[in-house]
């Protein structure tokens, strides 16, 4: 029998507890250990796209990491934080999202998933569904999964170059339609900048109007402040332009919200959280694995039967 997601946590934070691990090999490890014959560990999801025990040790990991407890320190590879440590040290019988709350930071990634609506992962439950109506578990399963993806999301934009971060912002931005059809329609002006300006976006076909773009990858907490928001303002002063698009993985300071608002020039302030809403809006850096569809009866066709 495969085991859920839940049940996987524990063995899941064991085998990082000493060095950095690779994914695929803790997946085949836990398969022998549970004694997965080769049917169990080869049995696919309703979408064809992924091996369910696989997606489980995914979704273990994934909220073992947002507890704080492991950490990503290269692509494919997790390691038990120092508090995953601690926790391993008190030699508990078993790790389940009531263990993880806990952490606060658990509790702040689970009081996400109400402002996700787009797609994910496969679907798990984790939350008292007894009074919930059918379709209302599936779409609460639908922003649960797309809050996780989000969040993945973010991590990996974190941890990819600038000049990655700068390509993604203008490969994203082409995808919400600006420029039109031109190949030279955005471009990227460097990973140290072009006098303070990251980017630069036709908003047109035809190229008549333009927005700079300003992308600073940082960690959560190093918030912008208001100063980097008055520096893009000199910048796109210095090129005459109109309009620019303020891009950051972390979060704007509520005095940077302020300047911004401020000044004269249309600075638009895009976080961390909003910027991986539109990657997964416009299928940047992620894609669609299932469509569901949800019937209903028609009732205009057995009317005057």
């Amino acid at each position: 029998m495969i085991p859920d997601y839940q049940t996987l946590m524990l063995p899941v934070l064991r085998s990082a507890s000493t060095e950095a691990v690779n994914t695929q090999d803790v997946i085949r490890a836990l398969a022998e250990e549970f004694g997965l014959t080769e049917e169990e560990a080869e049995e696919l999801l309703p979408s064809g796209k992924q091996r369910t025990f696989d997606n489980r040790v995914h979704w273990a990991k994934t909220y073992l990491k947002q507890a704080g407890l492991l950490t990503y320190p290269r692509r494919s590879f997790f390691v038990a934080t120092e508090e995953g440590q601690k926790v391993l040290a008190e030699n508990p019988d078993r790790i389940d999202n009531k263990f993880l709350q806990r952490y606060d930071a658990f509790q702040e990634f689970k009081s996400r998933k109400s402002n996700s609506d787009e797609s994910g992962r496969e679907q798990h439950p984790t939350s008292d569904q007894e009074d919930a109506t059918p379709d209302e578990v599936l779409r609460e399963a639908h922003r649960q999964i797309t809050s996780a993806l989000a969040v993945e999301l973010l991590e990996r934009v974190r941890s990819a170059s600038p000049k990655f971060f700068e390509d993604l912002i203008v490969e994203l931005l082409i995808a919400m339609g600006y420029g039109g059809a031109s190949e030279d329609a955005a471009r990227a002006l460097g990973q140290s900048g072009d006098n303070g300006v990251d980017g630069v976006v036709d908003q047109d076909p035809l190229g008549v109007d333009q927005i700079y773009i300003q992308a600073k990858r940082y960690a959560e907490g190093n918030n912008i402040g208001a100063g980097d928001i008055r520096d893009f303002f000199g910048a796109l002063n210095l090129k005459k332009a109109q309009k620019g698009i303020f891009f950051t993985t972390s979060r704007f300071s509520s005095s940077a919200a302020q300047t911004a608002k401020d000044l004269g020039t249309r600075i638009v302030l895009i976080d961390g959280l909003q910027l991986s809403k539109l990657m997964i809006r416009y299928n940047v850096g992620c894609r669609d694995e299932e469509t569901l569809h949800l019937k209903k009866v028609d009732d205009e066709f057995f009317e005057g039967e």
